[in-house]
């Protein structure tokens, strides 16, 4: 069960398109409520846009299939924007839950956020490389690993391999997989051979207790 908010119940103004229309007020008491308002929104609509308010907090966050972007703003007078590039559809609706739960904070190890948008049109490859040099603890690295399984991955029938990006082609995930690549040579995991007749973009690591835990939670 969510934890309900508190103080509550808390607003949010959901919007699509241009920002033209006024938006959807919604008043709710947990995060799990807004979720599911917002996933109706988010599904009963065709737009390149959407966006959740958090208007008391001075919080945004814009999703933008038609771009493949996700985008951060902080602050009302002198606002923050940060930009996300996403490789999969999958991650737009995980992105708002974070953000039910703690707000723009709660981004914060949900991808490479960028201040300046053009630094968006580098290689994944290079995206990914960075944001792996920039994870610098092993508690951050597991963070980073386990989001990265809970986006795609699975445990393999014999439990004994995590299996990252399941039934994804290597052009798929390829921010994605840089740091995951980075990231298991930093944490000393043991990576090894898919079995014959894997997706040519699955990852396999044989299974450990660092990961076990944090693991759970993002399932």
């Amino acid at each position: 069960m969510a934890r309900p908010y508190d103080p509550g119940p808390k607003q949010f103004v959901f919007g699509a398109g241009d920002g033209a229309d006024e938006g959807l007020r919604v008043s709710v008491e947990d995060p799990q409520e807004a979720y599911v308002a917002f996933s109706e929104f988010f599904h009963g609509r065709d737009s390149d846009a959407y966006s959740i308010e958090d208007e008391p907090a001075g919080q945004s966050l814009v999703l933008m299939p038609g771009r493949g972007l996700i985008a951060r703003i902080k602050g009302k007078e002198n606002p923050r924007v940060e930009y996300l590039k996403v490789d999969g559809g999958n991650r737009y609706m995980p992105s708002a839950m974070l953000f039910f739960e703690n707000g723009h904070a709660g981004l914060d190890r949900f991808g490479q956020w960028f201040s300046d948008p053009a630094d968006l049109d580098m290689p994944p490859e290079a995206r990914g490389a960075a944001r792996a040099a920039a994870i610098t603890t092993e508690a951050a690295a597991v963070g980073e690993v386990a989001r990265i399984w809970a986006d795609s991955g699975i445990v393999d029938p014999s439990d004994r391999y995590y299996v990252f990006f399941d039934a994804h082609g290597a052009d798929e995930d390829r921010a994605d997989r840089a740091v995951l690549l980075k990231l298991i040579a930093f944490l000393g995991l043991e990576r090894v051979d898919a079995p014959p007749g894997a997706a040519d973009g699955e990852v396999w690591v044989r299974t450990e207790e660092r990961l076990d835990a944090e693991f759970a939670r993002w399932a």
